[in-house]
C-alpha cells in the first residue's frame, strides 16, 4: 500500500438495506446474484474499512450528505453531496468521514446471494 496509512477497521458505520432484486430470473447467467441497494451512514471520525476490493462485486456510490474520503492507491479523495463513483474489479479502497457531520451514501452493487 505504498505510503498510505494503514486502513483501520470499520467503526461508526450503520448500514440499512433498502432493496434487492434477484438477478437469476432477470438476466441469463446471473443465477445466485442479486442487485442490492443500501444506505450507508458514516459518523464523524467513522471508517468503512479495512482495505477491501470489489472483485466479483461491482457497484456505484452516490453521496447524499456530508463528505466521504475514499482512500485508494495511496491517494485520498474527498467526495461531497451530489457526487458519486464507480467500484469495479480494479477498486481496492477504504473510506472515512473526516468531517463534523454524518456522511450518507447510497450504495448499489451486485453481490452473491446469501
Amino acid at each position: 500500500m505504498s505510503n498510505e496509512q494503514p486502513s483501520p477497521a470499520t467503526k461508526g458505520v450503520s448500514v440499512k438495506l433498502l432493496a434487492t432484486v434477484d438477478l437469476g430470473p432477470e438476466i441469463e447467467g446471473m443465477t445466485g446474484r442479486e442487485l442490492r441497494m443500501r444506505m450507508v451512514t458514516i459518523e464523524p471520525g467513522g471508517v468503512f474499512g479495512p482495505l477491501h476490493d470489489h472483485i466479483d462485486r461491482p457497484g456505484t456510490v452516490y453521496i447524499l450528505e456530508g463528505t466521504i474520503t475514499d482512500h485508494r492507491d495511496g491517494v485520498a479523495t474527498d467526495y461531497g453531496p451530489g457526487v458519486g463513483w464507480p467500484e469495479d474489479r480494479n477498486t481496492t479502497h477504504w473510506l472515512e468521514n473526516r468531517g463534523t457531520v454524518p456522511a450518507v451514501e447510497i450504495s448499489v452493487d451486485i453481490v452473491k446471494q446469501q
